[in-house]
C-alpha cells in the first residue's frame, strides 16, 4: 500500500529539553558524542499520543533524555500515517542524530525509517514493526502481556466462557497480543468468541464504547471481555456500567495508568486485572536504547521492558491509589535493568 506524503513544515512540536541541565563532570564521563550531549539532537516521531500510556511514555522519553543532557524534538503525527512518514523527513532534514519511532504502520514506517538508516541516523522503533535490521526494537513483551491477562481470566472464570475481544489489527504491539488470544481460544475449546470489535478513532475509550453497546446488546451472554488496551478497557466499562452488567462481565487488559487505578478500584468494578509494564519507564528504556546507539555500542535487536500482572485484588489490599502507589509496592513496576550501562545517568538518580 503506497503512503503519499505530504508538506507539513510547523505541524509539530519541538522541545529542547536538559542540554543544560546535566553536570559537566557527568557529562564527561560519558563516551562521544555524549561527552558533550547538549550538541546532541534526537525525535520522538509519535503515532500515538491520546491516553494516559502515552503521556507517561513522553514523560519517560522527556525525563531519561534531560537525565543525559540530549535536545529532544517531539513530532506527533496524531494518527495520521503519512503524516508520520513526512516528520521522520522532517527530522532527517533537522539533521538529528537519533529517532525514536512510537507506534505506526509497517506500510507506512518501513520505507520512513530506511531512509533516515540511509542518512547515517540511529534509529529504535517502539511497538511498530520497520521490518529493518539496523533498528532495534523496543517492546513490552506484548505476547507475554496478553497471555499473562488472559491466564487471569481462566483462573478467575474457568476454561469455559463466552467473551467479547476488542482488536485492530496492523497495529504492532495488538497483533502481539492477538497471537496469544488465538492460543488460548485453541487451547480451550470453551472459550468462544461471541463478538470482535475495536477502534482507534478519537477518544478513544468513547468510541469503542459505542461499539460495546450494541456488542452487548446483541449478545447478552458475553460474560468476559478482552480488551488488551486500557483504551479499549475504558470503553468497555462504560458500555458494561451503563447496561448494569458489572456483575456479570469480567474485564482483562493490557496497560495501566492512574486513571486505570481508580477504575478498577470502584465499588463493583467490571475490570479485574490488567498487565502492564510502567510506560514511563518503557519511555526511559527507549532513550536508553538509542543512546546507547549513538555512542556506536548495539543494544540488541530486541530490548524488551518485562510485564506484571495487576489485579483488582492486589489493588484493594494494597489501598493502591496511583502510579506512585503501585512502583512502592512492586519495585519490579518502577524500574527495568533494561538497556543499562555503567555510564548512563539515570532521572532522578
Amino acid at each position: 500500500m503506497k503512503i503519499l506524503r505530504r508538506s507539513v513544515l510547523g505541524l509539530f512540536a519541538s522541545v529542547a529539553v536538559g542540554a543544560a541541565t546535566i553536570g559537566t563532570g557527568f557529562a564527561q564521563s560519558m563516551p562521544a558524542p555524549l561527552d558533550n550531549p547538549g550538541d546532541v539532537k534526537i525525535a520522538l516521531v509519535r503515532y500515538l499520543s491520546t491516553g494516559d500510556f502515552f503521556q507517561a511514555y513522553l514523560s519517560g522519553v522527556e525525563k531519561q533524555a534531560e537525565a543525559i543532557g540530549l535536545d529532544l524534538r517531539i513530532f506527533d503525527s496524531r494518527q495520521d500515517a503519512a503524516l508520520q512518514a513526512d516528520m521522520v523527513d522532517q527530522a532527517i532534514a533537522l539533521g538529528v542524530d537519533g529517532i525514536i519511532i512510537q507506534h505506526g504502520l509497517t506500510e507506512s514506517m518501513q520505507e520512513a525509517a530506511q531512509r533516515a538508516v540511509d542518512a547515517g541516523i540511529k534509529v529504535v522503533a517502539f511497538d511498530v514493526n520497520v521490518e529493518n535490521d539496523a533498528i532495534p526494537q523496543i517492546e513490552q513483551s506484548d505476547y507475554l502481556l496478553g497471555k499473562l491477562a488472559l491466564e487471569q481470566a481462566i483462573k478467575d472464570n474457568g476454561t469455559e466462557w463466552n467473551a467479547g475481544y476488542v482488536y485492530v489489527p496492523g497495529i504492532a504491539p495488538l497483533d502481539r497480543r492477538h497471537v496469544a488470544w488465538e492460543e488460548v481460544k485453541a487451547a480451550n475449546p470453551g472459550i468462544v468468541e461471541k463478538a470482535q470489535m475495536g477502534t482507534l478513532d478519537n477518544p478513544i475509550a468513547n468510541s469503542n464504547a459505542n461499539q460495546a453497546r450494541s456488542v452487548l446488546q446483541a449478545n447478552q451472554d458475553i460474560t468476559v471481555f478482552f480488551a488488551p488496551y486500557d483504551e479499549f478497557a475504558k470503553g468497555i466499562k462504560i458500555a458494561v456500567d451503563e447496561a448494569g452488567l458489572t456483575s456479570d462481565v469480567s474485564i482483562y487488559s493490557a496497560d495501566v495508568s492512574t486513571a486505570d487505578i481508580s477504575a478498577m478500584r470502584e465499588p463493583d468494578s467490571a475490570w479485574k486485572a490488567t498487565v502492564a509494564t510502567n510506560p514511563a519507564v518503557v519511555g526511559e528504556v527507549s532513550v536508553r536504547a538509542l543512546a546507547i546507539m549513538l555512542t556506536g555500542e548495539n543494544p540488541g535487536a530486541q530490548v524488551i521492558v518485562p510485564p506484571t500482572l495487576i489485579t483488582q485484588a492486589f489493588l484493594n489490599e494494597n489501598d493502591i491509589k496511583n502510579m506512585e502507589d503501585l512502583s512502592a509496592n512492586m519495585p519490579q513496576f518502577a524500574h527495568a535493568d533494561v538497556a543499562m550501562t555503567e555510564w548512563m545517568p539515570l532521572p532522578g538518580r
